[in-house]
Parts: C-alpha cells; structure tokens; sequence
C-alpha cells in the first residue's frame, strides 16, 4: 500500500491483513445462473436466487472491487452475494474488464503499471462499456434467469472500486453532453449502497489510494508526478487535495482531467437517486475521507447521502459474511429495496 500522511501504523496494517484474510477464506459459491450481456469472456453476470424460494424479491446488482485490476474478480464477493440471497434477496453478481499486465498502455506513452509494482487499474473504455452494458441489460437478463426476482425493484451496491462503479452507474443521466455512456433519463434505481466506495477521486489521489489506481485508470501521468509518494502532490499536507479538486490532484493532466468529468462521482452531483454509503472508521484501504469528501460534494450541489461509519471496522468486513458489518450492509439495501 502507498504511504500517505497519516500512514497507518504496525497495528492497523496487522488489523487489516487480519480482516482481508478473513474475508477471503470463503470458499467462492457457485450461482444458481449465469448469463452473458456481451460477447467478451468478462461480459456476465452471475445469478443468485433468494434461498426461501420467495418471489417478487428485489434484485441487488453487485460490482466487486480489486481497484479495478484483473488479478481480483467477482468470485471474492460470491460470498456476499451468497449472504444477500439467504436475507432475502436476488442477486445479480457482475463481471467486467479490468487492467492487467496485458494492457500496453492507456494511452500513448503511458506504460503498464507506471508507478506501481501491481497491474494497470481498469481498462480505458472497456470498463465503464461494460458496467454501462450490465446495468442496461440487466432487467430482461434477470426476468430471463430469475424470474422471482423483481426488477422494477433494482438497488445497485459494490465495494471499494466496485462502489466506485456503482454511484457512478446512477449517474449516468449527468455525465456530460456527448458521453457515450450518457442516459436521457435517470436510471430506474431503487438506489445505491456504496461500501467503501473510490468516490471522490481527488481525495483518493491525494492520498494514494490503492498504489495510483485512480491515476492508472485515467490513463493520467499524475501517478509519475507523486513518484510513489502522495506528499508530492499534496506537498506534504492532505489538506490541500482535500480541500482542492480533481485537476489539481491530477496534477493537471489534461487526459486525466478530460476522463476525470465523465468518470469521478464526485462530480457528477446532484444524481436524485436515494444513495447510502457504509463506510469502517479503520478503513486505511481506501480511508473514510474519500467517502466524506464525496457526501460533502453531495451536500454542495443540494443532495443529501446517507453515511454509515462503522467504528472499528476496515475495509474488508464489509464484504465479509461471518463479521457483523455485514448485516449492517443487508440493513442498508432492505431500507432502499424494500
């Protein structure tokens, strides 16, 4: 994990490694369904049916996290997924592209990886193609493969990059003029719950979130600029990202920026759709600021989001089904489905 002001300490990294391990030592759980919205072998969704049987269950729509990098997909939340359909609910499990080692570049001059020993974070266009293509197929694909499910009650949730995708899935109807992923209308969403969302990008880059990730999935080269080290563009004082704005924290990339309008929830406010987020107090993953910066956004454009801090929980109990925050989550989605 990159340093940032305030790194965490021995103890909190110990906390965090424990909760990631626990997290993951769910065997993955095989859907009942699986269906493709597209052609590419990471264009499907995962169905999940509520365990009781029951018909008319609302239908979440998850987007896993991994900072959108190859290496982790959709099986780490099947247990989630698993979880939700034994509350109750349909679930809908989906994967799209992520970055890889394979990727050449996001654009010219851009090389794989640029500032982090890891794969490049998300693929430029293909992961918002395939979030966008999800969402718009989704009601004929789950009336086709859970017909209990009830689509005109739709709340979408994801963790970490995937709650990243998630708020920006219901805002698609305010990204700019001529953005390809644009909606004429609001999506018909019963809401969103974000858990530890990448929601604000400025935030996020200021404090080095998942090694650059942001920056690697503009296809920016803000991530040369910090060298590894937040304080570079932060000059040493988290304040002055958090106070500032994308641009800056892109370190003016004028791609990056371009990309940042049409990519960052925090910007694209206000969305009208019911939004909650859940977030641990001792999150150092993606720390709780990012998600306060994108409520504050909120609340300057008019919207009010609903946030859940959870104290003394990080990043990964959220997506885990034996630690109790986990129903704190099945909570938040009853609220907004039910």
């Amino acid at each position: 994990m990159t340093d940032f002001p305030g790194s965490p300490d021995s103890a909190a990294r110990e906390r965090d490694a424990a909760e990631s391990a626990s997290a993951f030592a769910h065997p993955a759980v095989a859907p009942d369904r699986t269906a493709a919205y597209g052609d590419h072998p990471d264009q499907v969704v995962d169905f999940y049916a509520p365990r009781d049987g029951r018909t008319g269950a609302p239908l979440v729509v998850l987007l896993h996290g991994g900072a959108w990098r190859s290496p982790y997909d959709r099986a780490h939340v099947s247990p989630l997924a698993d979880f939700l359909a034994r509350r109750g609910f349909a679930v809908a499990n989906v994967e799209y592209r992520r970055g890889g080692d394979d990727i050449p570049r996001q654009r010219d001059g851009a090389e794989p990886g640029a500032g982090s020993a890891g794969p490049v974070a998300g693929r430029w266009p293909e992961t918002f193609d395939d979030v966008a293509a999800a969402l718009d197929a989704m009601p004929a694909l789950a009336s086709r493969e859970l017909p209990g499910a009830d689509v005109r009650r739709i709340v979408v949730s994801g963790h970490s990059a995937g709650g990243h995708l998630a708020l920006w899935a219901a805002a698609r109807h305010v990204l700019p003029e001529g953005s390809p992923w644009r909606l004429p209308a609001p999506p018909s969403l019963r809401g969103v719950v974000a858990l530890a969302p990448i929601a604000d990008f400025a935030t996020a880059v200021g404090l080095g979130v998942c090694g650059g990730a942001v920056t690697q999935l503009l296809g920016g080269d803000a991530g040369a600029a910090l060298g590894g080290d937040a304080g570079a563009v932060l000059g040493g004082d988290a304040g002055a990202v958090l106070d500032g704005d994308a641009g800056s924290a892109l370190g003016g990339d004028a791609v990056a920026v371009e990309r940042a309008a049409h990519a960052d929830p925090g910007v694209l406010l206000p969305t009208g759709i019911a939004t909650a987020i859940v977030h641990g107090v001792e999150d150092i993953v993606v720390p709780p600021a990012v998600s306060e910066a994108y409520v504050d956004a909120a609340a300057r454009s008019g919207e009010t989001v609903g946030l859940t801090l959870l104290g003394g929980v990080g990043h990964f109990p959220l997506i885990d089904p034996s630690a109790d925050a986990c129903a704190v989550v099945a909570e938040e989605l009853a609220q907004l489905a039910w």
